[in-house]
C-alpha cells in the first residue's frame, strides 16, 4: 500500500474534517466534561488505529478530542505504539521516568545534558532515590562500561545535545542498552520527527518538548511522549490521569497547528543554521563551533547517516572569553535575547548564566564563554549581519 510521506501526514493524520460542519481545521473542544449515554455510556470518537485506546470521553483530564488529534498526530509522525502529549516537556519527562523507574533504579543522562533534565534528576528523582550517573552518550564504549559498572534501568539520551550539539548513535546505544537489560529514551526536541526518528533506530521511547520545533512559533508550552510498548503506554496513561499533567485544548491545538508545517520550517531553519556555523567557523572573534553540519564536528558522519538535516541550533565560544559573550548577546538586532528556541524567530542565550544555570557547579556546567543560537526563518543574510555587528 501507498505510504504519506511526512508533510502528508503532518497535515492529515487525526485531521479529518469535521463530521458535523466539515470544517478542515479540527475544532477546541474546550470542555471539561462530556454528557454520558447513561451511566457508564461515554461518547466516544474514532480516530483511526488509536481508536484502540480511545473508548469515549468523560473529563477531560483523562481526554480530550482535541488533544488526542494531536497526540494522533505526532505518533504519526513519530511512529510506535501510543502518544501522549502533556503540559510540558519537563512534565513528560518527569511522568515517564516515574512509570519506567521504581525507588533504587539507577539512570544514564547525557554529560552535557539540558539544565532542566539534570535538575530533574539531581533535585527532584534523587529525592524519590533514583541516582544517576553522567555518561559521554557519543561514544557507546564508555556508555557499556558504566552499565557494567551499575546496571541502569535508563539510559536517556539528547542528540544533538543542548547546547553543546553532541551527537550519539542511536542505533549503537540502542543495542548497547538492550544488552544490559537497560531502555533507551531519546530526547528528539532539538531534532525534531522531521529531522529524526528514533524509534525506527531501536530507541523504546522518544520525549519532546513540543514548545520547540513542533509548535514552532513560541507561543505555547507543551510535551509529548511516544513509546513502543502499549502496556508501558497503558501505565503512562494511568500516571498522566492520576497526576494531571494534561495541556488544555488551546494548548493542543496551536500545536497540532504547528506541526502541519513543521517540514517546510526545518528545511529553513537547517538551511540558515548551516550558513551562519560556516561564517562563525571564519570569523576572528570565534573559538569554537558547534553545529553538526560542519564535516570537523566530532559527529557529523553519525548525523548525516541517522538524520535528514542538521538542524537549526548553532553554538560558538566567544575568543574575548566570558565577557564578551555576554556582550555579543546584548549587541543582537534580529537575535532576541531569550530563553526556549524552535521558533520562527532567531534567539540568543548565554546558557552558563540562562538555560543552564542549574548546572554550575557540577559535571555538567558548560563553558562560561558559550554563546547558544536558535536560527529562526528570517533571511539568512540578515542574520549573518546581524551577527558580525555584534561580534564587531
Amino acid at each position: 500500500m501507498h505510504q504519506d510521506g511526512f508533510e502528508t501526514l503532518a497535515i492529515h493524520a487525526g485531521q479529518d474534517p469535521d463530521p458535523v460542519t466539515g470544517a478542515v481545521v479540527p475544532p477546541i473542544y474546550q470542555a471539561s466534561t462530556y454528557k454520558q449515554d447513561g451511566v457508564g455510556g461515554l461518547r466516544g470518537k474514532e480516530l483511526g488505529d488509536a481508536a484502540r485506546w480511545i473508548e469515549g470521553y468523560e473529563y477531560s483530564r483523562t481526554a480530550n478530542p482535541t488533544r488526542n488529534a494531536l497526540e494522533e498526530c505526532l505518533l504519526a509522525l513519530e511512529g510506535g505504539a501510543r502518544c501522549l502529549a502533556f503540559a510540558s516537556g519537563m512534565a513528560a519527562s518527569d511522568c515517564l521516568v516515574r512509570v519506567l523507574c521504581e525507588p533504587g533504579d539507577h539512570v544514564l543522562i547525557p554529560q552535557d545534558a539540558y539544565g532542566g533534565t539534570f535538575r530533574l534528576f539531581d533535585k527532584v528523582l534523587t529525592g524519590w532515590d533514583v541516582s544517576y550517573r553522567p555518561v559521554d552518550m557519543s561514544d557507546p564504549v564508555a556508555v557499556r562500561a558504566a552499565l557494567a559498572e551499575q546496571r541502569a534501568r535508563l539510559v536517556w539520551v539528547e542528540t544533538p545535545t543542548n547546547p553543546l550539539l553532541g551527537i550519539a548513535d542511536i542505533a549503537a546505544l540502542a543495542q548497547v542498552a538492550h544488552a544490559a537489560g537497560s531502555l533507551l529514551v531519546v530526547d528528539n526536541t532539538f531534532a525534531s520527527p522531521y529531522l529524526q526518528q528514533p524509534l525506527a533506530l531501536g530507541a523504546d521511547a522518544v520525549v519532546h518538548s513540543t514548545t520547540k520545533y513542533i509548535g514552532g512559533h513560541s507561543d505555547v508550552v507543551g510535551g509529548a511522549v511516544v513509546l513502543t510498548d502499549p502496556d508501558l503506554a497503558g501505565r503512562l496513561a494511568f500516571l498522566q490521569n492520576a497526576t494531571g499533567g494534561v495541556p488544555g485544548p488551546f494548548d493542543a491545538w496551536l500545536t497540532l497547528r504547528g506541526a502541519k508545517t513543521l517540514g517546510v520550517r526545518m528545511d529553513r531553519h537547517c538551511q540558515n543554521a548551516q550558513r551562519i556555523a560556516e561564517m562563525l567557523a571564519s570569523h576572528p572573534a570565534v573559538s569554537e563551533v558547534y553545529y553538526p553540519g560542519l564535516q570537523n564536528h566530532q559527529g557529523h558522519e553519525i548525523a548525516a547517516k541517522q538524520m535528514r538535516g542538521f538542524g537549526g541550533m548553532v553554538s560558538f565560544r566567544a575568543r574575548g572569553g566570558p565577557e564578551e559573550a555576554l556582550a555579543i548577546c546584548g549587541r543582537t538586532r534580529l537575535f532576541t535575547l531569550g530563553e526556549s528556541l524552535g521558533g520562527v524567530e532567531s534567539l540568543i542565550e548565554h546558557p552558563a548564566r540562562m538555560t543552564h544555570a542549574s548546572a554550575a557547579g557540577s559535571p555538567l556546567e558548560v563553558p562560561a564563554d558559550l554563546v547558544r543560537l536558535s536560527v529562526g526563518i528570517e533571511t539568512c543574510d540578515d542574520l549573518i549581519e546581524d551577527l558580525r555587528v555584534a561580534m564587531e
